[in-house]
């Protein structure tokens, strides 16, 4: 198979990954004096932000989910390619992917990230990851088919483990989806399932830190911890969880939780890139750079986002957070490096400007820390809100999006809870 991409006198940019750091990148550079070829694996971008609602019956797939086609149609000079990145070949300033060869003047990496399950292979064939669209709606059938199933079956015991619900993660994800599949218990559960005793669904949260969200203040986490209890959100922590087999989940403290849905959000490792040198790869398998986000060991590549690791940053020895903002940050540098460069100008190294972090718990709470303010409640949900409402791309889908947490706001009847399962 062939890229059929042809070549012209522009430099060629090579975009590997359609996140919201790639997206950004992409954005910068199209329509300008380089010649931009996005590749991923799906034909659209998602809003990682948001997946938690997907999952949870909230907001439907189609709601955080853009065709890239569609996002650039009339740019000049750019293309996209939906394929598997194989491998690089920095000598030849090749990309190998599942479609051709594609070669690159400039490549930048940007793949992201994928669930970690710290190479416990059964835990990974059991549970349920929650990082992309298609997982999320994954973990949408399994809820609401094993409701379903509960409804139906006469031994206590196994209409129990249907019924009750586990969140291995205490960051953001874990608490985001312990939140709303709690919401959806205390407001949906008895009308929709009529038949089903709610008080008898239970929903736990193993977090092995000895405190939730750990990457924002003690504050914001005993906030966090005190509205998921009052949604009788069962905490156990500081415990890991060890394993799951025959529909039970075992911790390193002793408890057995039986349980048909085991939600995996416990951490994140970086999608590897087959060619890249040893020496730069890092921690979690992410991506060594400068502080110009060029990779280790290699001429004309750059990595940013989830993927890449800036070394040399006195303020964060460790690593940037791999979160959004950073990601888009990193994105803008690198664009605006690579037209510097086609001007004979110099680069800039990154800095990263910390906008915030922020976690919505339940309606009506969230935790915010921006600008050196902590606070939570009612104001930090409604900031939650007009944050994504504004990142969400396309007028329809804000629309979309608002009416649907409006309308969910007032009386949570919208006719969302399919269990929908393609056939191919």
């Amino acid at each position: 198979m062939k890229a059929n991409i042809e070549r012209t006198e522009k430099k060629r940019v090579v975009i590997v990954g359609g996140g919201l750091g790639g997206l950004e990148l992409a954005f910068k550079l199209a329509g300008g004096d380089f010649q931009v070829v996005l590749v991923d694996k799906n034909n659209y971008h998602q809003f990682p932000p948001l997946i938690y609602q997907v999952a949870s019956a909230g907001l439907e797939p189609s709601s955080i989910s853009f065709p890239f086609r569609r996002l650039f149609q009339g740019h000049k000079d750019f293309f996209f390619r939906m394929a598997e990145v194989k491998a690089v070949d920095a000598a030849g300033k090749t990309v190998v992917t599942s479609v051709g060869d594609i070669h690159y003047d400039y490549l930048v990496l940007a793949a992201g990230a994928r669930t970690n399950f710290f190479g416990n292979k059964e835990i990974e064939a059991t549970t349920l990851p929650m990082k992309s669209v298609s997982e999320a709606m994954q973990l949408r059938n399994t809820i609401l088919r094993n409701l379903e199933k509960a409804e139906t079956e006469e031994d206590p015991a196994r209409r129990q483990a249907l019924m009750n619900i586990v969140v291995v993660g205490g960051g953001a994800s874990g608490v985001e989806i312990a939140g709303a599949v709690a919401e959806m218990k205390k407001n949906i559960i008895a009308r929709d399932y009529p038949d089903l005793d709610s008080s008898q669904m239970h929903i736990y949260l193993v977090n092995a830190g000895k405190r939730l969200l750990a990457a924002m203040d003690p504050v914001s986490s005993a906030r966090a911890e005190r509205d998921l209890k009052a949604l009788h959100v069962h905490i156990r922590q500081p415990q890991f969880a060890t394993e799951y087999k025959d529909g039970i989940l075992k911790t390193s403290a002793g408890l057995e939780i039986p349980a048909r849905t085991v939600i995996w959000v416990s951490g994140i490792c970086a999608n590897t890139v087959e060619g890249l040198p040893a020496e730069s790869i890092g921690h979690a398998g992410r991506i060594l750079t400068d502080r110009f986000c060029r990779v280790k060991g290699v001429q004309d590549v750059f990595a940013i986002g989830d993927q890449s690791l800036i070394e040399g940053d006195e303020e964060y020895p460790l690593g940037h957070p791999q979160l959004a903002q950073v990601a888009m940050q990193q994105a803008k540098t690198v664009a605006e490096n690579l037209k510097s460069l086609q001007c004979g100008g110099e680069e800039k190294p990154f800095k990263y400007r910390n906008l915030g972090v922020m976690a919505t718990i339940g309606r009506n709470h969230a935790v915010a820390e921006i600008g050196g303010r902590k606070f939570g409640g009612f104001a930090a949900w409604v900031l939650w809100l007009v944050v994504h409402l504004r990142s969400i791309l396309g007028v329809k889908n804000k629309a979309f999006i608002l009416l649907n947490w409006v309308w969910n706001y007032l009386n949570y009847k919208q006719s969302l809870r399919l269990i929908l399962k393609a056939k191919g």
